[in-house]
């Protein structure tokens, strides 16, 4: 089950609707300014087929369990498919359904992850002070958890402070709502290109090795995916390199989400 940013869900035809919707040719002010920054690193020589380094590859991706008790069957199937004895990392999606439910789910999780496994809660903002401190309690001490993804709401700099001096804390909504606390935030953040519009200072923080800095989709067409492999490719070249969120086999398919970017332009003529 794919959720909205609301925390809806979203069936599989209104998903992909919504992606082919939102990868349109650019359209609007901001569209067109976000296409002329990324040009303009290329232009410059920073990124992609103009630098030195060409285009690089992503490394492997987190993966994305469902939300609420759909968890399990995913969790088992899984488990089945990786070696446990290799690191791997995955992301649950919680605050979705009743907090009793999904308290019972983590010690499901908790009994059957094996020390390899790295993994990170993503609340998406829906937990209060006193629901994130229940999980914080829970966890605390626990090599297996990377991090709690936006455990409180978007503007809750003190209670998310207060959380990250006991667990990580990455955050993710509170960047976009706030930009200036990137400077600001010194547990992990969720960076998202395809939002930040211009790439270029996230990509001197890369090649400086700023830490604690993790790349995830937002389900971008191909075009939009080859700069957010290189990025995470540079993650994982510095000193706390982390599995990048491309949430893999949720991407829809189909030559809007192909690496060649013609084969994208030619497929969003088409669709327009």
């Amino acid at each position: 089950m794919i959720f909205s940013r609301q925390g809806r869900h979203l069936s599989p035809s209104k998903t992909a609707g919504r992606v082919l919707q939102a990868q349109q040719p650019p359209t609007t002010v901001l569209q067109h300014t976000r296409g002329r920054q990324q040009r303009l690193a290329e232009l410059d020589g920073q990124l992609g087929s103009a630098s030195s380094a060409g285009w690089l590859q992503a490394p492997t991706s987190a993966f994305l369990l469902p939300a609420g008790v759909a968890m399990r069957d995913a969790l088992d199937r899984l488990l089945s498919s990786v070696d446990s004895n290799s690191p791997f990392t995955l992301k649950w999606k919680v605050a979705a359904c009743d907090f009793e439910e999904e308290w019972c789910l983590l010690q499901g999780l908790l009994d059957k992850l094996p020390f390899s496994a790295r993994v990170r809660l993503d609340a998406n903002g829906g937990w209060d002070r006193l629901q994130a401190w229940r999980w914080v309690e829970k966890l605390r001490g626990d090599p297996r958890l990377q991090w709690l993804e936006q455990p409180l709401a978007v503007d809750d700099w003190e209670g998310l402070q207060t959380i990250a001096s006991v667990v990580p804390v990455a955050l993710d909504e509170s960047l976009q709502a706030h930009p200036t606390w990137r400077d600001q935030w010194q547990s992990w953040q969720v960076r998202r290109p395809l939002l930040e519009g211009d790439p270029r200072p996230l990509l001197q923080d890369l090649l400086r090795g700023k830490p604690r800095l993790m790349l995830s989709t937002t389900f971008e067409t191909g075009i939009g995916g080859r700069w957010l492999a290189h990025l995470a490719a540079l993650q994982a070249q510095g000193e706390t390199p982390a599995a990048p969120g491309l949430a893999p086999g949720w991407c829809p398919a189909g030559p809007l989400f192909s690496s060649d970017p013609a084969e994208v332009w030619a497929a969003a003529e088409v669709s327009g």
